[in-house]
């Protein structure tokens, strides 16, 4: 299957290239020339880890063995065994994303990646060391340091904001074991991380940086298709786990409510839908961030505004890479549609796409955001009514999806995506209980346990007085020092 970027589709490589590449020279994403036929009832019958390796094997054909790929990846490192379960709260399905090594929905995706890009490097015939460089908002760094820690022929860079992750998601990073990892915060947001990294793949996008290095680069972030695709298979557990319970028939439409910043996880249940899956309408949820909000209900994108700092700060994004493949999509592939609209997100701060693509553009997607003091009434009202204790952003996603059912009438069935656990955030989770703060963070975990009689992940309270590796604190102007080093 041959890819091309979303800024243009003069070059075209193969599946495993663009896996290893994970950032078009040019810039852009990663995307099939087409998306394949797809059999989605017959992908439905199988278990997770079927329905992985058919959805893998269909969108990343030139990766070899993906049945023993996919059962390395997950094989032993998830505490639920069908890796993402779900749960009822009142008449909403909840999709638990969080069972994984780092109790986060990124190890879904990021226990595959070093699978698939290690095949892909041998497939490709590669001697050089890869590099994975990437920038996170709180989860996607641990999730990535501990899928890449001690992979042989790969080493990992990870920076995150300075301040601007909560103080579990920075203790997983800063205590990360592995001869092969490097983690370093940057003063700013996470958007300047992310466009520091861009800023490095561009600069060495003529091999000129890399000429006497032992490595080249990729990333660990959703722009690298290998990290988007495994996020597919979750929308259709979902699905069928709704089948299994008599909560639908086969065919019936679900709508999903997802809390997203970078436009991932909600591009992939759109893939999902262009695959087959009967998805009906793609919440968008924010917190105060609301840039995809906007852009969702006005057509224009506008990066120009304040970045607010949020209990839920994996969030706390403006820059929303993922969407730039959503434009593509909408646009019929037009490259050069594109490639005009980053370049005026660059020079301008913002973009307006025309009526019609707004048009379209609603009818898959519908968009809320939440506040703080929302989230935190939503984490109260599920744990008094439903007896379900979420995340901040889970909160969100659930906020949004009761917005759209208020506004819309639509009575179709629901899902939530619950993308990290409770514990990740406690501090912001006691609070909205209506309990006092005192000690630090893993008092705080204590605190919550025993308040709700839900158990710590094990790889939470294993984080305290583990000895902090990672420490360095830099400017952007340091970044390519530090990855390229």
């Amino acid at each position: 299957m041959l890819y091309h970027s979303t800024r243009s589709n003069s070059v075209k490589i193969d599946s495993a290239q663009a896996v290893v590449q994970g950032l078009a020279p040019d810039g852009g994403l990663y995307m099939p020339d087409s998306l394949p036929a797809f059999d989605w009832q017959a992908c439905l019958q199988g278990d997770t880890y079927e329905m992985a390796t058919r959805i893998l094997s269909a969108l990343l054909p030139d990766i070899p063995d993906m049945p023993q790929l996919v059962k390395a990846a997950y094989t032993g490192k998830f505490t639920a065994p069908d890796l993402t379960p779900t749960a009822q709260a009142g008449d909403i399905t909840v999709l638990e994303l969080f069972h994984g090594p780092t109790s986060a929905f990124k190890d879904v995706a990021l226990c595959m990646l070093p699978q698939l890009l290690t095949r892909a490097k041998a497939a490709k015939g590669m001697d050089k060391e890869i590099r994975i460089l990437t920038a996170t908002s709180g989860d996607t760094g641990k999730a990535a340091l501990a899928g890449f820690q001690d992979v042989p022929g790969v080493s990992i860079c990870v920076f995150y904001p300075d301040g601007g992750v909560s103080k579990v998601q920075r203790a997983q990073m800063v205590t990360q074991e592995g001869n092969n990892v490097k983690v370093c915060a940057v003063r700013g947001n996470f958007d300047d991380a992310q466009t520091g990294v861009k800023k490095i793949f561009n600069a060495c996008a003529d091999g000129k940086l890399l000429a006497d290095k032992p490595f080249t680069l990729s990333s660990a972030n959703s722009i690298n298709i290998g990290r988007l695709a495994p996020q597919i298979t979750y929308y259709f557990k979902a699905y069928r786990d709704l089948l299994d319970d008599g909560r639908i028939a086969l065919g019936d439409k679900v709508n999903f409510s997802v809390p997203t910043g970078n436009f991932g996880d909600i591009l992939a249940g759109y893939l999902a839908k262009l695959l087959g899956l009967p998805v009906g309408m793609l919440i968008c949820a924010s917190n105060a961030n609301n840039v995809l909000t906007d852009f969702i209900r006005t057509g224009v994108y506008d990066r120009l505004r304040p970045l607010h700092k949020t209990i839920s700060p994996s969030m706390d994004i403006l820059v929303s890479s993922n969407l730039e493949r959503l434009l593509y999509l909408m646009s019929g592939g037009d490259t050069a549609f594109v490639a005009g609209l980053m370049a005026q997100l660059d020079s301008k701060g913002s973009y307006a796409i025309p009526a019609d693509m707004l048009q379209k553009l609603r009818g898959e997607f519908w968009a809320d955001y939440c506040s703080d003091e929302s989230a935190k009434a939503v984490i109260a009202k599920l744990w008094s009514e439903a007896h379900y204790l979420c995340d901040p952003h889970t909160a969100a996603g659930f906020a949004a999806a009761y917005a759209y059912q208020a506004e819309t009438g639509d009575k179709s069935p629901m899902v939530v995506l619950s993308t990290a656990s409770p514990y990740k955030f406690p501090a912001a989770v006691l609070e909205a209980l209506g309990q006092e703060l005192t000690g630090d963070e893993f008092d705080q975990m204590e605190a919550l346990a025993a308040k709700t009689g839900c158990p710590i992940p094990k790889n939470l309270a294993n984080l305290q007085g583990k000895p902090e590796r990672h420490t360095g604190v830099i400017d952007k102007a340091e970044m390519a020092a530090f990855a390229l080093a």
